[in-house]
């Protein structure tokens, strides 16, 4: 029998200052059997960090077709792609040419510097891309916050992120390795 993922309700409070964006999400987060409680909660700082009303997470590691989270527009279009840890190039490419932004948050301390060190220079040429990188410390304090019924407040500020619940705060100071061109 196959097992079956592990919902987690949550609660999501954004004051991002950098976008001027204040709002409130009731998210309800699907985690595959594989997936870590470091993963999930990546996932979900990579919502916080660019929430909007039609951002949505998929359904994710079950589906190699889709990323992590997207956001389409009112006429269909994929506007953001949003992609976690490692993908190769090919998945890379394929994605930017899909969406009109692509993002990849990698948080795998010295496994994914190695990744991209490989990688940087093939990618440089995709003006659609970012790919940011979260220092492992920061990826092993937002597991501790996962817990399955979740009420957190994050804050962005000049690019820095704080993640919490009522007991604990998490400050994320995420690397920018690629920086997608602005899109007119």
């Amino acid at each position: 029998m196959a097992l079956k993922a592990t919902i987690f309700k949550t609660e999501l409070q954004i004051t991002d200052l950098d976008r001027d964006y204040y709002q409130a999400h009731t998210l309800t987060l699907a985690r595959h059997p594989s997936e870590t409680d470091e993963r999930m909660m990546v996932r979900l700082l990579a919502f916080a960090r660019h929430a909007s009303g039609t951002l949505a997470f998929t359904r994710g590691l079950s589906t190699a077709e889709e990323p992590d989270v997207w956001q389409h527009n009112p006429a269909g279009d994929l506007e953001l792609w949003i992609e976690l840890g490692q993908p190769d190039e090919k998945r890379i490419r394929k994605a930017c040419s899909l969406a009109r932004q692509v993002c990849i948050y990698c948080y795998s301390g010295h496994s994914a510097a190695l990744w991209w060190e490989r990688l940087a220079g093939r990618l440089d040429k995709l003006h659609n891309l970012t790919v940011i990188n979260l220092p492992p410390p920061a990826g092993q304090a937002l597991a501790g916050l996962a817990q399955r019924s979740m009420q957190l407040q994050c804050t962005i500020q000049d690019g820095q992120l704080w993640l919490g619940d009522a007991d604990r705060m998490v400050e994320i100071n995420p690397e920018i390795w690629q920086q997608a061109l602005p899109s007119s």
